[in-house]
């Protein structure tokens, strides 16, 4: 679909599962090379099984230590960069805001938002010297709308935004395109345990949860790992290379997260 993609070097952060591991997969379909990390070495285990040709490192995005490790490792496999794909985050508490502890708070921000910038930070200057690059941050309809009960996870994703659109500015004068990805209920393990978790807060049904989710998309259904990964490669391919600053909901059109 994509043959300007083909060969193209790409870091996928979360890449061992979920909607990370379906964006690397999708990459290296269209021939690209790809280096995932992961702070779960079964998540890597798994991927390098089933795809050896996607090079992995066990890293945490929230140590800029790790996030080092990670980029040492991939640039001196691939020999260079053009794609970056900030994908790793956390669910975070669910809960009134007053309830949420600071460990939690600070442990979804470090996450979500200052991976984010650390891997940000190591992959510019690359791109810089290249002359050319595509960033995509992943954040949330959760980063479009109030969210209850979600006040850290919302806090963050809305400020991937801000980020996204401060970085496109200060990177486009060098040819990258610095987009952000807004997914909204994706189905999956991950959604399966934010469902269970507001169930548990709300002292409902995980049932009752998952219709309020459907319902609040005017197209009534989820949203799958390879819808994101689809919208991720066109925004990175020679089809979308004059978009920038952008922020693609991939989400049915939610209308609301209230409930």
């Amino acid at each position: 679909m994509y043959p300007d993609l083909n060969q193209k070097r790409v870091i996928v952060t979360a890449g061992g599962s979920g909607i990370g591991r379906a964006i690397a997969e999708a990459f290296v379909a269209q021939g690209a090379r790809v280096h995932v990390c992961d702070v779960e070495a079964g998540a890597l285990e798994s991927l390098a099984a089933a795809r050896p040709e996607i090079g992995g490192t066990l890293a945490d995005v929230s140590d800029p230590a790790q996030v080092d490790r990670l980029f040492d490792d991939a640039l001196a496999a691939m020999g260079g960069l053009d794609v970056l794909v900030n994908n790793a985050g956390i669910a975070g508490p669910t809960g009134p805001v007053e309830d949420c502890s600071v460990e939690d708070w600070r442990r979804t921000l470090a996450i979500d938002l200052d991976g984010q910038f650390f891997c940000l930070r190591r992959a510019l200057p690359e791109m810089k010297r290249a002359g050319a690059g595509a960033i995509v941050n992943i954040s949330s309809t959760a980063g479009l709308y109030g969210y209850p009960l979600r006040s850290p996870y919302a806090a963050a994703k809305w400020a991937v935004i801000g980020l996204t659109k401060s970085v496109a500015a200060e990177a486009g004068p060098h040819g990258i395109t610095v987009n952000a990805v807004c997914p909204g209920a994706v189905d999956g393990p991950r959604m399966a345990r934010v469902i269970a978790a507001e169930a548990r807060s709300k002292g409902t049904t995980e049932q009752a949860i998952r219709d309020s989710y459907t319902r609040q998309a005017s197209l009534r259904r989820f949203v799958t790992a390879e819808d994101i990964a689809n919208g991720v490669l066109f925004l990175c391919s020679a089809a979308g290379a004059r978009i920038s600053g952008h922020v693609l909901t991939i989400d049915g059109n939610t209308e609301t997260l209230s409930g």
